[in-house]
């Protein structure tokens, strides 16, 4: 499909994403006025579901060069316009679990003509997307989140084992790798039905999946490199790091439940920490496949991602200790870490097309 057509997907993802962060910090009392109330509520779905599950849903789209396949993308990003625009959060939902069948659909049919580890475990994550929507479709919306957390984490999983190809993992280690992504993906479907046991089965995974991912990703050599490379290498080993501290933060709470201040510091850890560090790392490879629009590495490339650890941890000790104002302050820092990261993107591609 031609870029031409990429480019209003993606807009319908990034709107989902700006009125996700605008819902997030409305709930922390920001006073943000939004288009309807019930987004306060869609701040998980818009974020997890919508922009993500548009953009990843995209990109597996672009790789499987099938038209059927942006179908995909196109459920994912009406379902964050219809929530925006007020629509019932059922209707919303049910695109998005049409979208996550037809990602998982897409996903199979990649695995199906490359039966690699690395592809299971890819659809392994897209059958996340349509459990976390189906869950919204019924009303259960914080019951929803270990989907949302599963299929990211089990995505950006797959895709780091696919790289790895170039420091390939013993046998022993794939079979170990394999063994934490199922365990991960029973959790995650436990953690929608049973919350409770369900969390920890997903935290105790968590950690040992960033372990794994610290041990044997290529990152660990090329944060010795130089430019692009350096930086990608920064941001996943920050990741991996945010990873291990959410599920030891999750581990250590014996009610981990919404509503409690470990709760929001171990989801934050998790879904900023390590899935946007992944998204600021990636972008200037991902960015240019979609769009076909050259992303020239600068050095100042590292504001945002510094941004963003500085104010997630300033948040997170704003949770841990109580202490609402410094839980707020990061949050500001972590929407402001979001919007330069854009800013960032945006002049590095509109400078390389000047140029």
């Amino acid at each position: 499909m031609r870029v031409a057509y990429r480019v209003p997907l993606l807009v319908a993802g990034f709107l989902s994403l700006g009125f996700g962060v605008a819902a997030g910090l409305a709930r922390l009392g920001f006073g943000i006025e939004l288009p309807s109330p019930m987004l306060a509520v869609l701040h998980g779905p818009l974020m997890g579901g919508a922009f993500l599950g548009t953009v990843i849903s995209l990109e597996r789209a672009v790789a499987l060069g099938a038209r059927w396949a942006y179908a995909a993308p196109l459920a994912a990003g009406i379902a964050g316009l219809a929530w925006i625009l007020g629509a019932p959060v059922s209707a919303g939902a049910i695109a998005l679990v049409l979208g996550g069948f037809i990602l998982l659909a897409a996903s199979l049919h990649i695995f199906l003509r490359q039966p690699e580890l690395h592809n299971a475990c890819l659809a392994f994550g897209a059958s996340c997307l349509p459990l976390g929507a189906a869950a919204v479709a019924a009303g259960d919306i914080s019951s929803a989140t270990p989907a949302w957390l599963g299929f990211l984490v089990l995505t950006i999983a797959g895709e780091r084992l696919e790289l790895s190809r170039f420091m390939p993992p013993s046998p022993r280690a794939r079979m170990l790798f394999a063994a934490i992504c199922i365990v991960l993906l029973l959790g995650t479907l436990l953690a929608v039905l049973a919350p409770q046991p369900g969390w920890k089965v997903v935290a105790a995974a968590l950690i040992a999946l960033a372990i794994w991912l610290a041990a044997k990703d290529v990152a660990r050599r090329t944060v010795r490199e130089r430019g692009l490379t350096r930086y990608i290498a920064c941001a996943l080993l920050l990741g991996y790091a945010w990873l291990a501290i959410g599920a030891l933060i999750a581990l250590g709470d014996p009610m981990f439940a919404p509503g409690r201040p470990a709760y929001d510091a171990a989801l934050h850890a998790w879904f900023l920490g390590f899935v946007f560090s992944m998204v600021f790392g990636h972008a200037p490879i991902i960015a240019p496949a979609l769009l076909r629009v050259a992303l020239p590495y600068r050095a100042w490339f590292y504001l945002p991602l510094v941004v963003l650890h500085a104010s997630l941890a300033e948040r997170i000790a704003g949770d841990l200790l109580l202490m609402p104002a410094l839980r707020e302050r990061g949050a500001a820092g972590n929407a402001a870490a979001i919007a330069i990261f854009i800013a960032t993107m945006l002049y590095a591609g509109l400078s390389k097309r000047r140029s």
